[in-house]
């Protein structure tokens, strides 16, 4: 997160690799570039612009953890047309393992390196150009996938809502092997076209409002379809990022660099002129998705296990919701005091672990939170085949 900005205004394998990218250039959402800017936030615009910011990062933490937990049973009861989108096999989650959480702040590090070679050897303009192309498919897609449950509320019953099929397949016979399988309907296409409009909005003027669609899209579908396994893993993502975070941050200009040359709709903005020149404000303060979703990813993991005590109460996501705000708030009030950006992840990290394990601690459920599981699509369907398989034995 950084003080007054001046920038332009600017599925689960989709949801992976926009977060690769967004951790890679600005999951921390702090790079400092406010040396350069020159314009000077009311105390009243600067409050809106961060109550804003707060207030759009917690809405696809709420929303996208509340949808991850339809999205886990889908995947339990071998479903994958649960009514959130396109209905296909791309939209079942992505389960993080332990393994995978500790080689992402590996692979983050060697894609922001990257990004800072590309930016340093290659023209800025053409590689903008490439990743404006890219996340305007992405976006369009995520943002399509986010808007479905809503559409399919405000359409009525009597709409003509005629069934699609995309179908790819590679080879003949027995041999033959699908590529693309993609079922949706009228109401996915009206999301489709809706989101297009959108997409080609942010192509042509990097509005902050398009730009703002696009990153709330892809945050919530970040938090709904990338599942950990379980709260060791999350802790492993947790503290490796934290690492990161604070290593690219205060230890090189890598960083900032790279979120100085990347355009791309990975961070949310909201103009702190906005009281003085309006929609056409250009002073922004931005929040990065990395912010987001990892922490909510971990907040979302310890909604679906509060629904596994089948207590109905939601006190570990509640406890780990509230964290999520006091480790924002905090790194709000430590970059205003201190006058410097700050890497928020140094401070919701700690925040985010740490609440929910002294409750866990005070309610004696603390072994109980560690042994909790959640496996992949792959090994639900082998434990599956295996049950079925002892059960013709007998």
């Amino acid at each position: 997160m950084s003080e007054a900005e001046q920038v332009p205004a600017s599925a689960p394998e989709a949801a992976a690799a926009v977060l690769d990218a967004l951790n890679a250039t600005d999951s921390n959402g702090t790079e400092a570039l406010n040396a350069t800017a020159k314009f000077v936030a009311t105390p009243e615009g600067t409050a809106l612009a961060y109550g804003s910011l707060v207030f759009m990062a917690l809405l696809p933490i709420f929303f996208g953890a509340l949808r991850s937990v339809t999205c886990s049973k889908s995947k339990e009861l071998g479903e994958n047309d649960y009514d959130s989108g396109f209905r296909n096999a791309a939209d079942m989650p992505e389960t993080i393992t332990s393994r995978d959480a500790a080689r992402f702040p590996i692979i983050a590090s060697c894609t922001l390196f990257g990004l800072y070679l590309f930016f340093k050897v290659f023209s800025q303009e053409y590689i903008n150009l490439l990743l404006s192309v890219y996340f305007f498919v992405l976006g369009v897609l995520a943002l399509s996938h986010t808007m479905s449950p809503l559409m399919s509320r405000i359409f009525p019953a009597s709409f003509p809502n005629k069934q699609y099929q995309l179908l790819f397949t590679q080879g003949s016979g027995e041999s033959k092997e699908e590529i693309v399988n993609y079922e949706f309907d009228t109401k996915n296409l009206v999301c489709l076209l809706i989101s297009s409009v959108v997409g080609v909005w942010y192509l042509l003027k990097k509005h902050w409002i398009a730009n703002n669609l696009f990153g709330l899209a892809f945050a919530l579908n970040g938090v709904e379809l990338l599942h950990l396994n379980n709260v060791s893993t999350g802790c492993i993502l947790l503290g490796g990022l934290f690492v990161y975070d604070v290593f690219w941050v205060f230890g090189t200009n890598v960083m900032v660099t790279v979120a100085k040359s990347f355009e791309a709709p990975i961070k949310l903005v909201f103009p702190q002129d906005l009281l003085e020149r309006g929609l056409e404000a250009s002073n922004f303060a931005m929040l990065g998705l990395g912010d987001i979703v990892i922490p909510g990813i971990f907040i979302a993991l310890l909604l679906r296990f509060d629904v596994s005590l089948k207590k109905n109460s939601r006190t570990y996501f509640y406890s780990s919701f509230l964290a999520y705000i006091f480790g924002l708030g905090l790194t709000i009030f430590v970059m205003h005091t201190f006058k410097h950006a700050q890497p928020a992840l140094l401070y919701l990290v700690p925040a985010c672990v740490g609440f929910p394990v002294v409750v866990a601690l005070f309610k004696g459920e603390l072994t109980e939170m560690f042994r909790y599981e959640e496996s992949s699509p792959e090994e639900a369907g082998a434990k599956e085949d295996s049950s079925e398989s002892e059960k013709k034995d007998q």
